[in-house]
């Protein structure tokens, strides 16, 4: 089907817009009527005292009518031609897997109070604004990855597990992700410990997952096919970390296994990128954050990357993160009935006007 295409807008049916053409020439028509009324008037000048009279003598309400009439008919001929708007969709968002990142280099301080503090706060506060049909799981993400709490409704709980998380030595972020996704779809075929073991980038066949939710998707699973990123509707992955892994398969290749199965993973970034100097049990190095890798987690999964680098960013990254996981869904969504509803809004103004001001209708 051929369309019109504008930023952010398009038409189904384009060659209806044709009929815009109407619309300049009725204006036309409308003006050289008034051209021939003014001569008239001039040429008789007790039928223009008769038609001042008649007409309560505003010559601006004599031609809003007929301007409203004209606008009307353009809404309606859009309509004809089936707009369509890129529009923001609300998602039926029913759970969501906090991955933290606990590893040592969180305890940096070039985030106030503390990298580790920071994503806590950012966290709590993602939960209190989330409403009460979703549940909250959590991941610990250090050397070895754990559910901390599984999803649940209840925000004191999850609360609780957030505020038991300590600093552990070790960071393995692709061993962390994967976790949280099979804790998102515990009935999907996802051998966690396979890709703990061998890095194997390659998602898990979906023959006979039971993915409540998934876009799909008998044809894909049937033939073992990965759906599309970003597909999944009914959850994420949202990881709080600096973005530093020094163990285990690489967070890029956890995001590929969770962009076949079209989970997205929203990653949040605790640091500066200059970083600062940490020491730790004898051992001093400088930890920064590698926002490079947590935006490409973020950009396989057709999620979105956030960064708080000072607390004045806190506030800003939850609400943000919050409204993404809302309306997360970009599509073009058709508004034919949007314009048809102006068109009989304006007719329905011109009638109105018309009858109040000259006692009749046009």
């Amino acid at each position: 089907m051929n369309t019109i295409s504008l930023p952010g807008f398009s038409f189904l049916w384009p060659t209806m817009l044709w009929l815009l053409a109407g619309v300049p020439l009725l204006a036309g028509a409308y003006a050289w009527h008034e051209v021939r009324r003014r001569r008239a008037a001039r040429r008789y000048p007790a039928l223009q005292l008769a038609g001042v009279s008649a007409r309560g003598g505003a010559g601006w309400r004599r031609h809003l009518p007929p301007v409203l009439v004209l606008l009307g008919l353009a809404a309606w001929v859009l309509a004809v031609a089936r707009p369509q708007a890129m529009l923001s969709l609300p998602t039926h968002v029913e759970t969501v897997i906090l991955a933290m990142d606990m590893s040592g280099s969180m305890k940096a301080e070039d985030v106030k109070p503390s990298r580790i503090q920071a994503a806590r706060q950012v966290a709590q506060a993602f939960v209190r604004q989330q409403p009460g049909t979703v549940r909250v799981g959590v991941v610990a993400v250090a050397g070895t990855a754990d559910v901390a709490q599984s999803p649940s409704r209840s925000k004191d709980d999850v609360a609780a597990a957030l505020e038991r998380l300590q600093p552990q030595r070790g960071s393995a972020l692709g061993n962390g992700l994967v976790i949280a996704l099979k804790a998102l779809l515990p009935n999907a075929n996802i051998d966690a410990q396979r890709f703990m073991g061998t890095g194997e980038a390659t998602p898990p066949p979906l023959a006979g997952a039971d993915v409540a939710g998934a876009p799909d998707t008998a044809g894909d699973a049937a033939d073992g096919k990965p759906v599309a990123p970003g597909s999944y509707e009914a959850g994420a992955i949202v990881l709080f970390s600096d973005g530093e892994s020094n163990s285990g398969p690489q967070a890029i290749e956890a995001a590929r296994v969770a962009a076949g199965h079209g989970v997205c993973i929203y990653t949040v970034g605790i640091g500066t990128p200059e970083g600062t100097v940490l020491s730790v049990d004898g051992w001093t190095a400088r930890v920064r954050l590698d926002d490079q890798v947590l935006k490409q987690v973020a950009d396989i999964t057709g999620a979105e990357y956030f960064r708080v680098d000072n607390a004045a960013e806190l506030e800003r990254v939850y609400e943000s993160l919050g409204s993404r996981l809302t309306f997360g869904k970009r599509s073009l969504v058709e508004v034919t009935a949007l314009f048809a509803a102006v068109g009989a809004l304006l007719a329905a103004c011109t009638g109105l006007l018309s009858l109040w001001w000259f006692g009749r209708v046009l």
